[in-house]
């Protein structure tokens, strides 16, 4: 008789453990599902749109720090938000002067890898000038306020002569080279009529390459935006080089809205 009411007892604990851990799982699907609800459905979270910042000089290289930004670090925040299944949508926020061309370039091809996976919008804060356009220029739309400035759509090189002010210091430079214009770029000298030519000859095809570009990218003029000049944003939509106004916050609301059509 003792043997059966052990038996019995027994039974009993496995059947009120089993409970408690059905229980248990229960609750925590329950949990899980409405975490995933406020994730992917509360509004304005964000939740579901990434957010990539530019900002600060664009130059070649992994790192980001306000006043300079690496392609790198672009190119790899874009790409991760391009292969994350949770992400439906990446915005990039611009706040930049431009800077080099290559570095903008590098954007380029992460931007062309997210947008063959996500939709991607670009939101324009102070300044989103020449190679910083560009880069905005290889999304689906454009959001800026009025009072942004965007454009410059050109090529520059700056070449420093101190060589006056050398003379009259009194000082010398000696240089050994292998090639005549080996030190075009160094500021112990004046450029010749040759090298100067010659800049020209790379700032005119970097330049051509450019403004292509955004044509292909963008219904804009050619003769809109030849001169380089900056662009206030609400000429900028005006002209094609933007779409709408709008903040931060709306370029997230429209990313989704785009993702979702």
């Amino acid at each position: 008789m003792a043997g059966l009411l052990e038996r019995i007892e027994r039974a009993q604990r496995r059947r009120r453990l089993e409970r408690k851990l059905l229980y248990g799982c229960v609750a925590a699907l329950i949990l899980i599902a409405a975490l995933a609800a406020v994730y992917f459905f509360a509004p304005g979270t964000g939740s579901d749109v990434a957010v990539v910042r530019v900002e600060g000089e664009i130059l070649t290289g992994d790192f980001s720090n306000g006043a300079y930004v690496g392609s790198e670090y672009v190119g790899r925040k874009v790409r991760e938000a391009a292969d994350d299944p949770l992400v439906k949508a990446i915005v990039l926020r611009i706040d930049s002067p431009g800077g080099s061309p290559a570095a903008a370039q590098e954007i380029v091809r992460d931007l062309e890898y997210a947008r063959e996976r996500k939709t991607v919008v670009a939101s324009m804060g102070d300044l989103a000038a020449s190679a910083a356009y560009l880069i905005a220029a290889h999304t689906d739309r454009i959001y800026l306020s009025r009072d942004t400035m965007t454009g410059s759509i050109g090529v520059i090189w700056l070449f420093t002569d101190e060589s006056e002010w050398m003379k009259n210091e009194g000082k010398e430079v000696e240089v050994v080279k292998s090639g005549e214009q080996k030190d075009m770029t160094s500021p112990y000298r004046p450029l010749t009529d040759g090298e100067r030519a010659y800049a020209q000859e790379i700032v005119d095809a970097s330049f051509e390459d450019f403004i292509n570009d955004v044509i292909a990218q963008r219904p804009v003029e050619r003769s809109e935006i030849a001169n380089a000049r900056l662009i206030r944003g609400e000429e900028a939509i005006a002209i094609g080089l933007a779409d709408e106004v709008g903040n931060l916050f709306d370029a997230i609301e429209g990313a989704r809205a785009l993702a979702s059509s």
